[in-house]
């Protein structure tokens, strides 16, 4: 062999060494891929509407004299609290104080035109035994009797009215609870019935919302909570009344939920939020379809440790399949990132560097 050769054969081993070399060392550099991934948030599967509503009370009493009069003195304002039988407003009880003499001025005298008709009765009674007056005359005295007794009876009632009267000059209160309105004010003249002060009782509390006729499906079945916007406190509530008619104004269904629990924190007039849980309640994600990986062993998708990177081959559980979601309720946690796009070709264990998009279930 000439040495124009063997230097052509060590140069050719020599340019082959450098590229393989090459290639080695490009492998080695060669960067881990880069994935697209979503952050797993977890939401209930059931579907939650929510409505404004204010706190009311469920009883509210309108308290009024039973007699009219002249207002002598109100003893309460709006805000204050009052017991059962506690008094709340008092009439001007001259009226009725003549009212009641005059009645028993006339039970005295229906009481003495009876004590006459008995005597006459009596005296008739022994004149008809020694046959100085005929039957006729026992009979009329008999039905005097019995006229002047019915009228000191009707006198007696008549006393026994204007003493009720005399007693209804002072107002209380039917039940404990708080003043919501007054309406009367010392020296107004008001007439039998009519509102002095309105009293809402704090035993039972309620929140009012409006529903739209389209969304009245929703009470059936659904679970009822309420949010004070003051403090954040949440009770449960309960359906109690639906009205059967739409207000003429908003075409809306005044409906109200009992809150079950309501501690002094719940003030009437605060505004609440209702929220109406229809469904199931356990947790899910929405994860898109391609985050999913079905090889005939069930879905997994790949989590990708926040650590090392790396890609954890997680089975799931789907609870349904949506246009472009699919519904997972076991085998993920909040918080977690799965890749989302080319899991076809990823295997447990790949390292790969990330570039995370925004849940749609976020927006």
């Amino acid at each position: 062999m000439s040495l124009l050769m063997l230097k052509r054969i060590v140069l050719v081993a020599a340019g082959a060494a450098l590229l393989a070399g090459c290639q080695k060392e490009e492998a080695a550099e060669q960067p881990d891929p880069v994935v697209r991934v979503e952050t797993v948030r977890l939401a209930p599967l059931a579907e939650t509407r929510t409505y404004t509503g204010i706190v009311t009370p469920r009883i509210e009493v309108a308290e009024a004299f039973r007699v009219g009069g002249k207002v002598a003195a109100r003893l309460v304002d709006v805000g204050d609290t009052v017991e059962e039988g506690q008094v709340l407003a008092r009439l001007d009880p001259v009226d009725l104080n003549l009212q009641l003499e005059q009645r028993r001025a006339e039970l005295q005298a229906a009481a003495a035109s009876l004590a006459k008709a008995e005597a006459d009765a009596a005296r008739a009674r022994a004149l008809f035994e020694r046959g100085h007056v005929a039957q006729a005359a026992i009979d009329a005295q008999s039905l005097a009797v019995d006229e002047a007794s019915s009228r000191h009876e009707q006198a007696k009632r008549s006393v026994a009215l204007a003493a009720n009267q005399m007693g209804y000059s002072e107002l209380k209160a039917s039940a404990p609870g708080v003043v919501s309105i007054a309406t009367a004010e010392a020296g107004q003249v008001i007439a039998a019935g009519q509102t002095v002060v309105s009293i809402a009782r704090l035993d039972e509390k309620e929140v009012e919302v409006a529903i739209p006729e389209s969304r009245l499906a929703d009470l059936e079945g659904s679970q009822a909570s309420v949010v004070l916007w003051a403090g954040g406190e949440a009770y449960p509530a309960e359906l109690r009344e639906v009205s059967p008619e739409a207000s003429g104004t908003s075409r809306t269904y005044p409906v109200r939920f009992s809150i079950a629990g309501a501690d002094e924190a719940v003030r009437l007039g605060m505004t609440a939020t209702v929220s109406l849980t229809k469904g199931n309640p356990v947790p899910v994600a929405r994860v898109p379809m391609t985050a999913l990986l079905d090889d005939g062993r069930g879905p997994v998708v790949f989590v990708v440790d926040p650590t090392s990177s790396a890609l954890e081959r997680r089975p799931v559980v789907v609870e349904a399949y949506q246009s472009e979601k699919a519904v997972v309720s076991g085998g993920l946690e909040g918080g977690e990132k799965i890749v989302t796009l080319g899991v076809q070709k990823l295997e447990a264990g790949d390292r790969v560097r990330l570039a995370e998009i925004q849940s749609a279930s976020a927006r």
